[in-house]
């Protein structure tokens, strides 16, 4: 039997909330959350997986550091951020990501968004911070003890080239000049789980790309060919239509003004 087609679109909020679903339903989050620790740090996709996880809703423009906007790069001021969310075998305990993943290990689950994706799989993160941030202090720790990282990640950030290849260039102090904070970044192997991995995750369908970006609001979208059996396609299309209209995600942005950022050429 020839496999059933459909076309869909998505905008970056819609994407972002696809994604999160999928991460919820993940065999090894829905593991973890009953016998174990799953860590979720901060980003705007993550807000979405913190929204799917509890069923509860989140300041999705405060559960973030690091941003990109129409500015530039920037960061949540922290004193606006909220805290990460960390939930062990099924209840959310106050701690940090950075103070969880030194009690994780094998079976534990830490979720961690990035900026970029290359075809090569690995993730980058931009890295504001002088001494690098979250990932910094949790990476090197996760991947030692085995803790299994999954990055949800939407294709606006596919990029070309090589993620590691950037890393070797970028950096807070090499940048001479910047339209915002200048970074560095950090590469990160994980399980990545975009659109197409989402919607083979809960559907059972192959999505293939046939399109990106657009205008009219469409700005970042991407557009899937889904292919599968007739009821995994119908199940996926009408996933997606309920998806429509999903909001964007508005950062908090500090005053620029006095910003502990001086690196930024509007905190000057």
């Amino acid at each position: 039997m020839e496999p059933v087609k459909a076309l869909v679109t998505l905008t970056p909020a819609e994407a972002k909330r696809l994604v999160a679903r999928a991460v919820a339903a993940h065999p090894s989050v829905r593991r973890a959350l009953e016998a174990g620790i799953v860590a979720i740090g901060l980003g705007s996709t993550n807000a979405y997986v913190v929204e799917e996880v509890l069923g509860r809703e989140v300041d999705k423009g405060r559960y973030m550091a690091g941003f990109t906007d129409a500015a530039g790069t920037c960061v949540v001021p922290k004193e606006e951020r909220l805290g990460e969310v960390v939930i062990e075998r099924g209840r959310v305990v106050d701690e940090s990501v950075s103070s969880a993943v030194k009690r994780m290990g094998a079976g534990d689950v830490l979720i961690k968004g990035a900026n970029a994706l290359d075809a090569h799989g690995i993730a980058g993160v931009m890295l504001a911070s002088d001494v690098g941030g979250t990932i910094a202090e949790v990476y090197g720790i996760a991947k030692a003890r085995g803790v299994e990282i999954i990055v949800p990640i939407t294709l606006e950030k596919f990029v070309p080239g090589s993620i590691e290849e950037v890393s070797k260039e970028a950096g807070i102090q090499v940048i001479s000049s910047s339209t915002g904070i200048p970074v560095g970044v950090f590469p990160v192997a994980g399980e990545v789980v975009t659109e197409i991995e989402a919607l083979e995750l809960l559907f059972g369908v192959e999505a293939l790309v046939v399109g990106a970006g657009g205008v009219g609001g469409g700005e970042g979208s991407v557009s899937l060919l889904l292919k599968g059996r007739e009821e995994d396609v119908r199940r996926a299309f009408r996933a997606v239509e309920e998806l429509k209209g999903e909001p964007p995600v508005k950062p908090v942005r500090g005053s620029c003004k006095g910003c502990a950022y001086t690196q930024c050429p509007r905190a000057r």
